[in-house]
């Protein structure tokens, strides 16, 4: 069942995903050559605390860390660890903030240092992807729509959009329906509705849209282990245009 939000409930969303987009916006200005995921981590929680808000994945269905830290081939869940990033990775940050009982979600992928321009092009892709799922997002548009849009743009930029994962509600829940996969035939599922609230996600592989899952039961790695990119938005449909709630940029 798809929960349309009141007016105050979205608002109360809005103050929640804006402690994501701060912290992401921190997290950004701390990232550099030589700390560790781990480091990041600990900077979330504390910025989490200063902000009065908690992890949203945190304990969530045993997840250890505050935030997901997925360095190249890993795509999503990567666990904060001793890895420390080096000049040329690609860093994706996911966080997740419940403030007052609800709650926002939001990724990006950062270069750390110079990377190359075949992980420049794939930045560029999977965040391009992510902006026309969102256009899609518009009452009378169908659930798919945002779908058809992810892959046929990913792919006709000669990527892979990853099946296995996908975007979902949120506002009341960490995870609400409806689930948004990045593929798939536009007009098909629920109609889109004023009040709804999405975690839009694409993640864009360079080779291979297959992955797999690594020993510690929640690394997503890409199965041919060449680079992975993921980037996440929660979105408020309107009358009129889609509103990003976790804007930080």
């Amino acid at each position: 069942m798809i929960h349309i939000k009141s007016k105050q409930e979205i608002e109360q969303i809005k103050t929640a995903c804006h402690v994501v987009g701060k912290i992401l916006r921190r997290l950004k200005e701390y990232l550099h050559p030589g700390i560790t995921t781990e480091e990041l981590d600990q900077q979330a929680q504390r910025l989490l605390v200063q902000l009065g808000a908690v992890s949203a994945f945190k304990g969530y269905k045993g997840y250890p860390a505050n935030i997901c830290t997925s360095v190249n081939e890993q795509v999503v869940h990567g666990i904060p660890g001793k890895r420390q990033l080096q000049k040329g990775d690609l860093a994706s940050i996911d966080v997740g903030a419940k403030l007052n009982g609800f709650f926002g979600d939001a990724a990006w992928t950062f270069p750390v240092g110079e990377v190359s321009p075949q992980a420049l092009k794939l930045l560029a892709v999977a965040e391009q992807a992510l902006r026309i799922g969102i256009d899609q997002a518009k009452p009378g548009n169908h659930l798919s729509d945002i779908s058809y849009a992810i892959q046929t743009y990913v792919e006709s930029q000669g990527f892979s959009v990853v099946r296995k994962f996908v975007g979902h509600g949120i506002g009341l829940e960490m995870h609400e329906d409806p689930e948004i996969p990045n593929f798939g035939f536009p007009g098909r599922g629920p109609q889109l509705q004023a009040g709804m609230t999405l975690a839009i996600e694409p993640m864009v592989n360079q080779g291979s849209g297959d992955v797999e899952i690594l020993d510690d039961q929640w690394t997503a790695v890409t199965k041919d282990r060449r680079l992975s990119a993921h980037f996440e938005h929660t979105i408020c449909i309107s009358d009129t245009q889609p509103e990003v709630l976790t804007a930080w940029e």
